[in-house]
């Protein structure tokens, strides 16, 4: 633990995952809080997508989706993912993985209406990971939506967060001569304290 300085410091590992994402902020051109998820099928054959991670809580990380998405399936169906944050401008990295639950309540209603309209409407029209049969038809169900259902319209009952609770979080920094420093942070159950690890590079 006492090797663990400089922009390794902390206690928390969400404190610590909090503050590089801020860092990230003020030095990644494009989408800092993109995750790419990995999931897992019914038959074990892995996935893995770019996702936008929107917010680091005191014991999880959260996403939103559409749960008809073939990853909300592989999410239910597994009850676990893993993702990792990267930025090539920091060189550095944060992996985490652990079961994964839903959150459909009043905070996914209230993250749904800070959304731009054109993207709620979008949210109701798109089935997601289903066959398209051309673009044209995605703008006709967009249309279609935006007249029944207005300029403010609910959360859809098929959309919504997940929350991944992580049993291991890994933070990884860039080193010469590829002499990486990497430590992970893991714990058994939720309510276990967390171990910290030193890895080889």
């Amino acid at each position: 633990m006492s090797e663990r300085n400089g922009i390794f410091t902390g206690d928390d590992p969400f404190d610590l995952a909090r503050a590089w994402l801020d860092e990230a902020r003020e030095s990644e051109p494009n989408d800092p809080d993109a995750i790419a998820l990995a999931t897992v099928d019914g038959e074990g054959l892995p996935n893995v997508r770019m996702v936008l991670l929107k917010e680091i809580e005191d014991d999880g990380f959260l996403f939103y989706t559409n749960y008809g998405s073939r990853k909300a399936q592989e999410i239910d169906g597994a009850g676990m993912a893993a993702f990792v944050l990267h930025w090539k401008s920091l060189r550095r990295q944060i992996r985490v993985r652990g079961p994964v639950e839903r959150e459909d309540g009043p905070k996914a209603d209230a993250y749904f209406r800070s959304r731009s309209l054109k993207s709620r409407l979008g949210a109701w029209a798109s089935r997601q990971s289903e066959p398209l049969s051309s673009r044209s038809a995605l703008m006709a169900e967009v249309a279609r939506v935006t007249a029944a259902k207005g300029t403010n319209p609910d959360r859809p009952p098929f959309w919504g967060g997940f929350r991944l609770r992580p049993v291991e979080i890994e933070f990884w920094a860039d080193g010469a001569f590829r002499l990486h420093d990497r430590f992970r942070w893991s714990r058994l159950g939720f309510s276990d304290p967390w171990k910290v690890t030193r890895l080889h590079p």
